[in-house]
């Protein structure tokens, strides 16, 4: 049960923070929102920093799950297309992925003016650029692991900007999709020519 409140609190804490955004965040709204009292989210994160670490982490793990989700239906995946699938399945038009989207971007711009969140958000960084290093060197084995690593910093920063752009109404989710497909090649070629 208490890891059921916890989970619905994270759920809440990410909806307000994709409606309102950090600096908006109140923990009497969050209360509301999650139907449980103040005193309960206090108890589970401490406080509000606490709670907007937590909501990190519940945002990566849900990110995780639905980039790397397989149904088996469309068969077997090469390394390439799995990289392309992970990258692209960041751009899809549903709820789930528009919020989270939402707060990754919030908790990063708000790691400017509230240091305490910084590590946090650097080490969820580090393991997303760890997962695309990882694909990329499962695509070219022999390329030296810094080099994996840049590239994968660079894809997932382009990521980052594009779901800014494409969530501000900037840029369409087709043209999104459509650069990272060309971040992706530009970046294979790349590191097949090191």
């Amino acid at each position: 049960m208490a890891t059921d409140r916890r989970t619905a609190i994270l759920e809440s804490a990410a909806r307000v923070i994709a409606r309102r955004g950090v600096r908006g965040l109140r923990m009497e709204e969050l209360a509301t929102e999650a139907g449980v009292s103040t005193a309960l989210i206090y108890y589970h994160f401490t406080d509000r920093v606490g709670t907007l670490r937590h909501t990190l982490e519940h945002t990566s793990d849900r990110a995780e799950r639905y980039t790397s989700d397989r149904d088996g239906s469309d068969g077997p995946r090469d390394a390439r297309q799995e990289l392309e699938q992970s990258l692209l399945l960041e751009f899809q038009d549903v709820p789930e992925v528009r919020e989270n989207s939402a707060v990754w971007g919030e908790l990063r711009a708000s790691a400017i003016f509230e240091p305490e969140l910084r590590d946090d958000l650097a080490r969820a960084t580090l393991d997303w650029i760890h997962d695309v290093a990882h694909l990329l060197g499962r695509i070219h084995p022999t390329t030296p692991a810094p080099a994996l690593a840049a590239s994968a910093e660079r894809l997932t920063g382009l990521l980052e900007g594009l779901a800014t752009r494409w969530l501000s109404g900037a840029l369409s989710l087709a043209h999104a999709r459509g650069l990272v497909r060309e971040a992706v090649s530009i970046e294979l070629h790349r590191l097949g020519a090191e």
